[in-house]
């Protein structure tokens, strides 16, 4: 059997899932204009934060055309954050449907990955392209070019973005499978996503840019899983990563993503031996 017909049920898998997820564009319309309103916020609170710097004679670390360009960089790649696992998971293990993917001739550790990663890549394009719309576009045709998502320094940092927000898509997919098999463990996703949901706004860089952290705290929190999720990509964005740092952070990212995986599948491996079928 050839490489491609071992990869065409993943394939399709991906292809099906982002098809589906793609139909629900009111949904899609209705998390874009909820993140708008939470980006003006923080962009208001990061404008009356510089402002008492000023004033205190406070340097901080980024600019605040930085500090608003990242609010909207991560409002638009705010599905990237594993806060929960993939609902078709979920509901496979409540209603025992789970069962039939023990049944498939295929991996099923690779099957979900496909899936999950599907799941997210069809909710992450539309809003960075709606997010870059309106923060790039409308606003300063608003008057509001101050508050507007600014262009990257150089056409390589933009190149690295692009290139360490696909690696941050297999990562979060890795954490997300994660979740998805404590969920086929413990039968519920509740008190699995009340656990994660302030550990990854934390330390993803959702809640405050990881670079305005003491500085004392950067070697940690920069070599950390969730880094590569928001805060690397924005790094290579701004051109804070570049040259051999730039190329570390993205090795960085792979490394995660390898890891994870490998932890991911022995995970699974243990969880699908004592696996308990529910519903019927």
């Amino acid at each position: 059997m050839s490489p491609r017909d071992l990869l065409r049920p993943y394939a399709a898998a991906f292809a099906s899932r982002f098809i589906q997820m793609l139909q629900y564009r009111t949904a899609a319309l209705a998390g874009f204009a909820t993140q708008c309103w939470w980006g003006g916020i923080k962009v208001m609170v990061f404008a009356a934060f510089y402002g008492g710097s000023a004033m205190a004679g406070a340097a901080p670390s980024m600019s605040l055309a930085q500090a608003i360009t990242y609010t909207w960089l991560a409002q638009g790649l705010l599905v990237l954050l594993p806060w929960l696992g993939d609902p078709e998971v979920a509901q496979a293990v409540r209603t025992g449907a789970v069962a039939y993917d023990r049944l498939r001739p295929v991996d099923a550790y690779a099957l979900w990955f496909a899936r999950s990663a599907g799941w997210i890549a069809a909710r992450l394009l539309p809003r960075v392209a709606l997010m870059a719309t309106f923060a790039g576009g409308v606003l300063p045709l608003a008057g509001l070019g101050e508050w507007a998502w600014q262009l990257p320094p150089s056409v390589v940092a933009g190149m690295a973005f692009v290139l360490s927000v696909g690696l941050a898509l297999l990562l979060s997919t890795a954490m997300v499978m994660l979740l998805n098999v404590a969920v086929t463990a413990a039968l519920n996703e509740r008190g699995i996503s009340a656990v994660a949901t302030p550990v990854v706004i934390v330390f993803s860089g959702n809640l405050l840019p990881l670079a305005l952290l003491p500085d004392a705290w950067q070697p940690a929190l920069l070599v950390q899983p969730l880094a590569g999720l928001f805060d690397i990509p924005a790094r290579l964005y701004f051109g804070r990563l570049s040259g051999w740092h730039g190329l570390a952070g993205l090795a960085l990212q792979c490394f995660w993503i390898v890891v994870l995986v490998a932890l991911g599948r022995a995970a699974m491996r243990r969880t699908m031996r004592s696996l308990q079928v529910q519903g019927g």
